[in-house]
């Protein structure tokens, strides 16, 4: 099997972090409007096939997503149906057609607590790791604003203090 697309296990259940990024790290979604329709894509996608989103970013050329799935192999259809119409809408939109918008995504399960706010912290940091914005909450398409809402400032900051995002993610985003 070729080192660039591993077979996958799909008969395992759990949290997992998802990760898409569009082909050639292009940035296809460099906009708000077009970070919010792809957002609602997938949870509207995700909903339907009953896997819950926990958390989540959209950045101009990937996507995290932290979700539960029952097992992973759920998770395929869903995002391959929305890859495919999210490709065939900005092709009709930038008057091309064939164009490769997407590859393959990965998946990492998530082992424990530690491990799920962690991941949750990355995906919320994810914009500034890049370089998009200087805080966290000044980018738009993420759970964070939720979370803000929900829990309040002081929650997510102590949940960065307890769990800190260090070099997670080094290598391979």
């Amino acid at each position: 099997m070729p080192n660039h697309r591993p077979p996958r296990f799909g008969n395992f259940s759990g949290f997992f972090l998802i990760t898409a990024s569009t082909y050639e790290h292009k940035s296809y979604f460099n906009n708000v409007e077009k970070r919010t329709w792809l957002y609602n894509e997938l949870q509207r996608e995700l909903q339907n096939a009953q896997i819950p989103i926990s958390g989540w970013v959209v950045l101009p050329n990937h996507y995290h997503l932290l979700v539960e799935c029952n097992p992973l192999l759920s998770i395929s259809l869903p995002l391959r149906s929305v890859h495919a119409r999210s490709a065939r809408e900005l092709n009709r939109r930038d008057g091309v057609s064939g164009r490769k918008v997407w590859y393959l995504f990965s998946d990492r399960q998530i082992r424990n607590e530690s491990h799920y706010y962690t991941t949750l912290n990355y995906l919320h940091y994810n914009p500034t790791k890049h370089g998009y914005v200087e805080k966290p909450l000044n980018w738009k398409c993420s759970s964070l604003h939720w979370y803000e809402k929900h829990f309040g400032i002081d929650w997510l900051r102590d949940l960065w203090q307890k769990y800190p995002v260090l070099d997670y993610g080094k290598g391979w985003d």
